[in-house]
């Protein structure tokens, strides 16, 4: 059995004139990045791995949430190809993970994010919003063969407010 649990990054300021690379999240970001790592306590989420896309608002909302789950910040992992809007792309990333990873949590970014979990879940959704949380089961040993998953749970911060 594999969990992916897929976080897009919170909300992330378009006023600063930076590459979008670059942006960074505003004060409901941090806010709601906050949220979502309490709730991720409660849920009592403890990943083997966690990955992160390089932009800065992902890598902010990563370290921010990682505050408060069972996992040493240390080990995070950058991965430049998870700063897509592609689920395909998403797909080829997670399918490199290590078979030995039970549950893997990935930081990344829209359309992407929603493109994915309604790709591998069993669960629709027509925007996953800014730090909105989707976790996913599968039936497989393997991260090259995710299909047909259980989407278990998702958590959106309008909703924990």
């Amino acid at each position: 059995m594999k969990k992916l649990i897929v976080i897009r990054h919170g909300k992330s300021t378009w006023e600063l004139q930076v590459r979008d690379h670059d942006r960074v999240l505003t004060q409901r970001g941090i806010e709601d990045a906050h949220l979502i790592g309490k709730a991720l306590k409660t849920a009592q989420i403890s990943p083997d791995v966690v990955w992160t896309s390089t932009a800065a608002r992902a890598l902010q909302t990563a370290t921010l949430v990682m505050e408060y789950i069972d996992y040493q910040l240390s080990t995070l992992k950058l991965k430049r190809d998870l700063y897509t809007f592609n689920a395909q792309e998403l797909l080829e990333v997670i399918s490199t993970c290590d078979d030995g990873v039970e549950t893997l949590v990935i930081f990344s970014h829209n359309n992407g994010i929603t493109d994915l979990v309604n790709l591998l879940g069993n669960t629709r959704f027509d925007n996953v919003p800014t730090a909105g949380v989707v976790a996913i089961d599968f039936e497989t040993n393997s991260w090259k063969s995710l299909e047909n998953g259980s989407t278990k749970f998702h958590i959106f911060p309008k909703l924990i407010r």
